[in-house]
């Protein structure tokens, strides 16, 4: 097989796709992900140290995320492990959705 033969079966195999700037793309989500995470917990402890409560809908925006990254993962793999997971962040955004509504009707401080 020439250069040409091997690069034409790799690019029909990926149907066009650059894999380099997909894993790039999967390596940015991935970090940017742990950022957001980070940028939360410590929102959470200066409302907290702050106001002496924590705004909840910070919270539903992490575990919304989690639970987006974990369904899309179980789609695409099948694994039982991975549905268990996404809806533990799922059951866990709904109940920060709940807090945030409440503390913004202003049943909660």
């Amino acid at each position: 097989m020439e250069k040409e033969e091997i690069l034409m079966k790799a690019q029909e195999e990926n149907k066009g796709k650059d894999v380099a700037d997909l894993d790039a793309q999967r390596k940015g989500a991935y970090i940017a992900y742990f950022v957001g995470l980070f940028l939360i917990i410590i929102w959470d402890v200066v409302e907290g140290i702050r106001f002496h409560h924590i705004n909840y809908g910070g919270n539903m925006a992490l575990f919304a995320m989690a639970f987006t990254a974990f369904l899309v993962k179980y789609v695409n793999l099948k694994k039982r492990h991975e549905l268990f997971v996404s809806l533990v962040y799922g059951l866990g955004a709904v109940a920060f959705l709940v807090l945030w509504i409440l503390q913004l009707i202003g049943v909660m401080s």
